[in-house]
């Protein structure tokens, strides 16, 4: 019973663990927390991505109506752009599940995923479920139903496309067909070792209005969620706007909404509703079959509260809690709701005490088999009726303290430890595995849904609160201080002896040449003697120069250098690093990710990189990049020999721009900087003297409208796009120059493209510009607005709209050699 009110209490609190280790909630909080133990219902919102979810009306039900509130996204957003930085893919995702863990714990409700993998734009449920395996996220939209026992599912979007995305329009149909599956006991039979059946009463549609489409009707079921909160401050749609703005990596910062605010409803399925979501839902606690006069004690405890005392409420959440512990566990739904609630009254109890526990390690990192010193403190601010019992060192050490604790003094417990030599690496549970395009590979059941990992290793606090046992669980964490960001919190990394980094994800030849190719061996525990070995395909040729590792210290660091020459009978392949160690191989690489707005991330993967030989030819060199909102395309450039310049706004000012022969613009460069306009003048006089301007896609909608002149001519940035990577591409001027000079583009230059061929198509172009592609996805029109050239003076302009920022990092040949044509685009005469 102990190991279950652990666990509960972890996943309830779990969301918080890196960035909070000890929740600390002022009187409102407490209040609000009080009032949802009186709430036994829940509901579940569905939808696609990380920002596809109406924060408003989860702040709403979880704060307003007391609902226990949950968002299940069945993607991580992985394939989405990014606007912060230059992360792509799995550490994109990364990045948007911890922002959606930040959106929850501002409007606090809880968030689950499925295994799907978001693999990009999408144009309709047909083709997402070829990439993805339906079933297996079937069968994970049932899991969720029937551990969190929703009274009332709700779709974001419907099953009849106005959401616009395929993945909108599939989280819908996998949604009414979950409604139904989740309660029968026939399908996914292999869940019901951990859960059981759940018919949740009804599930409806979201209604909405906006981007032009207006979906919501007055026959529909309708509330305000725009009610003020007395007790936040705040009325929901202030919490919404604080929580969406959390999406920072999408631009999603948000304008706050008062006053009244309709949201609309539409029945799907299940017993009919006519004016209220949860019409025929029970949420006190006579839904179960107990007899209890929990619910009047509750009332209780809330009509007394004291917002300068909350310590005045222990006697009555202790009777409480000792009334949920009375509850009968054969039922599973009291069962389900009783676990919940203990693990909530805990929670309210130690909040009203004013207890506070925190327990740190040394340092950030440590590998198996290694000691590590953690440091543990507690103080009672409220109360001095508590007592430390016992502490459980990272489940493998009890010490007994019987500590009374006086009021407001801290104690400090240090204790030393050693890893077990099993334990394992630390790594995002879903990136484990490897994975498909469409699909996370999770063996464990148990992990599936889950938004992050627990805290690698945790201390577990045995306490009695006038006289009754907790047992609170708190993840060990590293914390410093930094003199700008004060407190600074990072998740404890378990890790290898050493690991591996290499320079680069890809590497690109141009030409049988060698190059010098370097690995960074970083130490993660003091005296690490090893040897670096490097694998290459057949036809490769590596020579490494000082291969031999020798570092002292933990943390530092030593730079292996290598030469690497292909052969024209070499095929592309993967390169694989690793250091040997007393006789063991360790093959990983470190990926850190650091924004202020989300905790400490990193990804442990194997270090690998791959190596591409390009039939490449290249006129002239010396170019130039404006920064967008973040990609890597100037390294792939520097990599095929470009001498690459990053202009920033103080040389785009100053700089004579007719020393460059091109200029790129980094993805979204027009969206994200407000000074383009300021330089239109002075990039149209280069390309007019003879220069190449060559901008990769922007945006033009409601979030990032585009406002300013790009081009010498007029055009549209549109939404068009060809999402099958594998689109068939027509050449409508095969004589063109772009497709020519200095390398002859084929239909070959397109195999192998990842995720899509192009986005934000130009339409609406003016007569001067020439186009020379044709594309389309199955069962539309074609669209010649991928890539547009217009000749201006004696340079030429170009817009495009194909995905150069995921091809170049891919190591994709056809997108070279075209990239490398945009930049040769001869003078005009």
């Amino acid at each position: 019973m102990i190991k279950q009110l652990i666990l509960v209490l972890t996943l309830t609190l779990g969301q918080t663990v890196l960035a909070q280790t000890s929740p600390e909630l002022n009187s409102a909080e407490i209040l609000l927390g009080i009032k949802k133990l009186n709430t036994v219902g829940s509901v579940l919102y569905v939808a696609a991505h990380p920002d596809d979810e109406n924060t408003r009306l989860l702040g709403y039900l979880a704060k307003e109506k007391n609902f226990r509130t949950g968002y299940l996204s069945l993607t991580r957003g992985d394939g989405g752009q990014n606007l912060i930085g230059k992360e792509q893919g799995e550490a994109l995702g990364l990045i948007r599940t911890q922002e959606l863990l930040a959106a929850r714990r501002t409007d606090g409700a809880e968030q689950f995923f499925t295994r799907a993998n978001d693999f990009g734009f999408s144009k309709n449920p047909e083709e997402t479920f070829t990439i993805w395996n339906k079933d297996s996220i079937l069968a994970d939209v049932v899991l969720a139903i029937r551990r969190f026992k929703p009274d009332v599912i709700i779709c974001r979007f419907p099953t009849t496309g106005e959401g616009g995305h395929g993945h909108h329009t599939a989280s819908a149909i996998l949604a009414m067909e979950a409604f139904d599956l989740a309660a029968d006991p026939t399908k996914f039979p292999e869940q019901l070792k951990e859960v059981q059946v759940w018919q949740a009463k009804r599930i409806f549609w979201n209604t909405f209005n906006f981007g032009g489409t207006n979906t919501t009707s007055e026959d529909q079921i309708k509330l305000d969620a725009g009610t003020y909160n007395p007790l936040l401050g705040l009325n929901y749609g202030e919490v919404a706007a604080n929580s969406r703005s959390m999406h920072k990596s999408q631009g999603f910062g948000s304008a706050k909404q008062r006053g009244e605010t309709i949201e609309y409803f539409k029945f799907l399925k299940g017993e009919a509703a006519s004016k209220d979501l949860f019409e025929g839902v029970n949420a006190s606690w006579k839904r179960l079959p107990v007899t209890t006069d929990l619910e009047s004690l509750i009332a209780n405890c809330i009509s007394t509260f004291n917002p300068q005392h909350p310590e005045l409420s222990l006697p009555a959440l202790e009777t409480i809690y000792s009334k949920l512990q009375q509850l009968d566990e054969k039922d599973p739904n009291v069962r389900y709701w009783k676990n919940l609630k203990l693990a909530a009254c805990q929670d309210l109890i130690i909040q009203c005490a004013g207890l506070w526990m925190e327990s740190t390690i040394s340092d950030y990192s440590a590998v198996p088999g290694n000691e590590i010193s953690i440091s543990t403190q507690i103080i009672a601010r409220n109360t001095g009726n508590v007592k430390l019992k016992s502490v459980t060192f990272i489940g493998q050490t009890d010490k007994i303290t019987n500590l009374p604790l006086t009021v407001n003094k801290l104690e400090t417990i240090d204790q030393k430890e050693v890893l077990p030599k099993t334990t394992g690496y630390s790594a995002p549970y879903w990136l484990v595995e490897p994975h498909t395009v469409g699909m996370y590979t999770v063996k464990n059941q148990a992990l599936i849904g889950k938004p992050e990992n627990n805290a690698a290793k945790s201390v577990v606090y045995h306490l009695s609160i006038d006289g009754i046992d907790f047992n609170v669980e708190r993840g060990l964490v590293f914390k410093s201080t930094d003199p700008v960001k004060g407190e600074v919190y990072r998740p404890f990394e378990i890790l290898p002896p050493a690991t591996i980094t290499i320079s680069d994800q890809v590497f690109v030849f141009n030409a049988i040449a060698p190059k010098e190719v370097s690995f960074v061996v970083k130490a993660n525990q003091p005296n690490v003697k090893g040897t670096v070995k490097i694998n290459v395909p057949a036809g490769w040729k590596i020579e490494l120069k000082n291969p031999e590792i020798n570092l002292e210290k933990k943390g530092s660091e030593q730079i292996v250098k290598a030469i690497l020459t292909p052969d024209k009978t070499g095929k592309d392949g993967i390169l694989r690093a690793s250091v040997s160690i007393d006789g063991n191989d360790y093959t990983k690489s470190i990926t850190r990710i650091e924004y202020d707005h989300i905790p400490y991330q990193f990804i442990l993967s194997n270090a690998e990189a791959k190596i591409v030989f390009l039939d490449l030819k290249k006129t002239k060199n010396k170019i130039a990049y404006i920064p967008g909102a973040g990609d890597n395309v100037v390294a792939c450039l520097t990599q095929i020999g470009y001498d690459v310049t990053l202009l920033t706004d103080e040389l785009l000012a100053k700089e004579d721009l007719s020393v460059y022969s091109s200029i790129v613009t980094g993805v979204r460069a027009y969206n994200t900087n407000d000074r383009m306009p300021i330089y239109y003048d002075k990039l149209m006089a280069y390309v007019h003297q003879g220069g190449n301007l060559i901008v990769q896609y922007n945006t033009n909608n409601r979030i990032a409208p585009m406002e300013t002149k790009i081009g010498p001519f007029p055009f549209t940035i549109s939404r068009d796009r060809v999402t099958d990577d594998n689109a068939k591409v027509e050449f409508t001027d095969p004589k063109h120059p772009v497709l020519n000079t200095p390398n002859v583009i084929t239909q070959k230059d397109f195999e192998g493209w990842v995720q899509e061929r192009g986005i934000y198509f130009a339409t609406e172009m003016d007569s001067h510009y020439e186009t020379v592609f044709s594309m389309q996805d199955p069962n539309e029109k074609p669209s010649k607005g991928s890539l547009i050239i217009a000749k201006h003076g004696k340079g030429n302009f170009v817009y495009t709209g194909l995905v150069f920022f995921r091809e170049l990092p891919a190591g994709i040949p056809g997108a070279y050699r075209l990239f490398v044509n945009l930049l040769s685009l001869p003078p005009n005469k």
